[in-house]
């Protein structure tokens, strides 16, 4: 069997059994590969395995993927931090926005969508952890921030997106997503009409399965999808870092 192949088979069985554990259907959860820094033959071996959705973090790397594979059914998500300048590309490409922290990138985004006569599904980024290297709302800027969303037509509001604290500890890693679990019924408490709270995208290779313990509705998942990259660190937490710098 080829390894992408093996390997999402395994992690859909983990999936499975973790939504089986907390009570939970498994087409609950949508399973998100993050693809930064593959190619597109890996992807398109990814692809012919069922997946159609992958998440890239940085832009430009987006962008140049989403131009070879134009003719194709693949849809794109940008998960990492984007600078106001690179939105063009985030309302070019891009099907969801995971990462929205700034009512600048917003309006940005807003205005090249509705010229374009497009829409797009945004989540929230929240910091959930209080690391101060990572972007995303402090929690209690979260629901202002929801609000102030509201005269953006282009913009539809999914729900919140948020990065545990990477540590061995679970339970340190359990509080952020408990965090982000009263986060989004305090958002439905207060609902801003056009606006939606039922995505929480939460959850990577080391600890999708208790986000999804936690109600997560998406995990992103590279290299226990696609293998080693051979580059050092987390996929995932890695990237948001790389994105940082971007």
């Amino acid at each position: 069997m080829n390894p992408i192949a093996a390997n999402l088979t395994a992690i859909k069985s983990r999936i499975a059994a973790a939504c089986a554990q907390a009570g939970r259907r498994a087409d609950e959860v949508t399973l998100l590969p993050v693809s930064k820094t593959r190619t597109v033959a890996e992807i398109l071996r990814a692809r012919s395995f069922g997946l159609s959705r992958f998440g890239e973090n940085r832009a430009q790397e987006a962008l140049a993927k989403a131009q070879e594979l134009a003719q194709t059914d693949i849809e794109w998500v940008i998960i990492g931090h984007l600078q106001t300048n690179k939105a063009k590309i985030a309302a070019q490409i891009a099907s969801e926005y995971q990462a929205l922290d700034s009512l600048e990138l917003a309006a940005s985004l807003d205005r090249r969508l509705q010229a374009a006569g497009k829409q797009l599904d945004v989540l929230i980024q929240v910091n959930s952890s209080a690391e101060p290297q990572k972007f995303g709302l402090a929690p209690e800027a979260v629901l202002g921030f929801a609000a102030a969303l509201a005269p953006f037509d282009a913009l539809r509001v999914r729900g919140l997106m948020t990065i545990a604290v990477n540590s061995p500890e679970r339970e340190q890693v359990a509080q952020c997503f408990q965090l982000m679990r009263r986060l989004q019924a305090d958002l439905r408490d207060h609902a801003v009409p056009g606006q939606s709270y039922d995505e929480l995208s939460m959850g990577m290779s080391g600890d999708f399965e208790l986000a999804i313990a936690h109600g997560a509705t998406q995990v992103r998942i590279g290299e226990a999808i696609f293998g080693p990259r051979g580059e050092s660190g987390d996929e995932d937490q890695g990237d948001v870092l790389a994105a940082e710098a971007e």
